[in-house]
């Protein structure tokens, strides 16, 4: 008897090793801002802490796309804007582009000293996808560059989460790109979790194109769970003032999106037709809204030439527009609602999108993705390494591209890092394609079954079970 228990203890421990992911070491990122709470997704709605957590912030890239630059290397820049943040009253700001390379430390800091978080955009002009070649752009020199901004954030505490993709599909002709933006949703997730960073979000922000918006989100929201994103974000210009909450459309947006279960809020917002009262915020942070969405960002905080900016720059001084301080009033006058706003704690996953006129995704259909590229899966056992910055020589003509089809689950985290100052690495395998595809618990049986090949998981736990076997049937014997 008592040696049919040895056997069983070891063999529960023998199972319990092969199905635990193993623990790998992970690169260090920027050391913790420490001074916020972690934000998290509950339901349809983010939190920190225990309290409702709703986005009030604005697009922050001074310079804009035809000059990137990375605003939160540079410490004076900083200090110059963040004492303008203070002004308006913000928690949250967006940055589409960083460099990987620098140290964000004193930036990271100051912001969330002043109560902000950062909602980062993981691509850069050279490293993302090519709506005109996605398949191709989605390669292994282009994961690398993103899996290193991860690294280079993930362990800030106001890091507020990761935008995979922005305004890739821009017309319905482009949305044959929307499998490649959710596999690298997907590939981002699995490499926050396989690194041993906490649970960051990822989502994707939608351009304003009312057409495709809600098969988009429906798409990022259906699949398995390492498929699904952890947010969905769109723009919207749709209110121009003088407006309201049924003349600009917004209560029949809310309808549609009632059912949804993901978080939501606006990526852009803060439309110029008119001059800008924004009187959109005291909609978006009412009860007419905060139990579909989770506030939003406007666009944008320094003028480019367009007309959206809030402030002028020139060089180290900076002068406030005349929308700089309806914004702010606006914010003051509108404070997040008390409890929880209605959202929901939980919901299903949504049905993925048929094709249509809209909706024109033929070579990936239903939960079909693509494979991670071959070459990117090394990064997940032993981390990005330095990434390639904003002088880097770009990806969307180099490395490796997806040659095969993923299977539903194969996303799933198999190995998790401890995240220490040191690197390291391990034999457990990242996701895989479909003829490898590793489990989750949302995958198939068949899925399911081949996650416990050695060759996922590495020997290691089945070595340790065996000393485990030995000793207690060795101990029995001894009895």
């Amino acid at each position: 008897m008592k040696g049919s228990v040895a056997v069983a203890a070891a063999s529960a421990a023998l199972a319990s090793a092969a199905a635990t992911p193993a623990k790998i070491e992970a690169r260090q990122s920027g050391t913790s801002s420490g001074s916020l709470p972690t934000v998290t997704v509950k339901g349809n709605a983010f939190f920190a802490g225990d309290e409702r957590f709703y986005i009030r912030g604005v697009d922050y890239q001074p310079g804009g796309s035809s000059d990137a630059e990375d605003p939160i290397a540079n410490v004076e820049t900083c200090k110059r804007d963040v004492a303008e943040f203070k002004k308006l009253g913000i928690n949250t700001v967006r940055v589409y582009t960083v460099d990987n390379t620098k140290d964000h430390d004193e930036c990271m800091s100051m912001l969330a000293d002043a109560g902000i978080y950062l909602a980062l955009d993981v691509n850069t002009p050279k490293y993302s996808i090519n709506r005109g070649s996605p398949a191709e752009s989605y390669n292994d020199v282009y994961l690398q560059s993103l899996f290193a901004t991860v690294d280079a954030f993930a362990n800030y505490d106001n890091t507020l989460l990761f935008f995979s993709g922005n305004e890739v599909i821009n017309s319905d002709n482009t949305t044959n790109c929307a499998p490649y933006v959710k596999a690298v949703t997907r590939d981002l997730k699995q490499y926050i979790g396989s690194r041993g960073y906490r649970s960051i979000p990822v989502g994707y922000s939608a351009a304003d194109v009312e057409s495709n918006r809600y098969d988009m989100a429906q798409y990022m929201n259906c699949g398995t769970d390492d498929q699904r994103s952890d947010f969905f974000a769109f723009n919207d210009y749709s209110w121009c003032d003088p407006s309201s909450f049924t003349q600009s459309g917004w209560d029949q947006k809310v309808e549609k999106f009632s059912n949804y279960s993901l978080p939501l809020f606006l990526s852009e917002y803060g439309c110029i037709t008119n001059k800008r009262q924004f009187n959109e915020v005291s909609a978006l942070y009412s009860d007419k809204m905060t139990s579909v969405y989770s506030g939003g960002l406007v666009y944008e905080y320094a003028e480019e030439g367009s007309g959206y900016g809030l402030v002028q720059i020139n060089g180290d001084s900076v002068s406030e527009n005349s929308d700089f301080q309806t914004l702010a009033d606006a914010f003051s006058n509108n404070k997040a609602p008390s409890g929880d706003g209605g959202y929901k704690s939980d919901g299903k996953a949504s049905e993925c999108p048929s094709k249509s006129d809209t909706w024109e995704v033929e070579d990936f259909t239903g939960q079909q993705l693509p494979a991670i590229p071959e070459k990117a899966k090394q990064y997940m056992k032993d981390g990005a390494g330095k990434g390639p910055g904003l002088d880097g020589d770009g990806s969307q003509n180099a490395g490796s591209a997806s040659v095969s089809t993923a299977t539903p689950g194969s996303g799933s985290v198999t190995a998790v890092a401890s995240n220490t100052a040191t690197g390291g690495s391990s034999s457990s395998s990242s996701g895989s394609s479909s003829s490898s595809g590793s489990a989750s618990s949302s995958a198939s049986p068949e899925s399911a079954a081949q996650s416990l090949i050695a060759g996922d998981l590495g020997f290691a736990p089945f070595v340790c079970g065996a000393v485990v076997l030995f000793s207690s049937l060795f101990g029995a014997a001894l009895l």
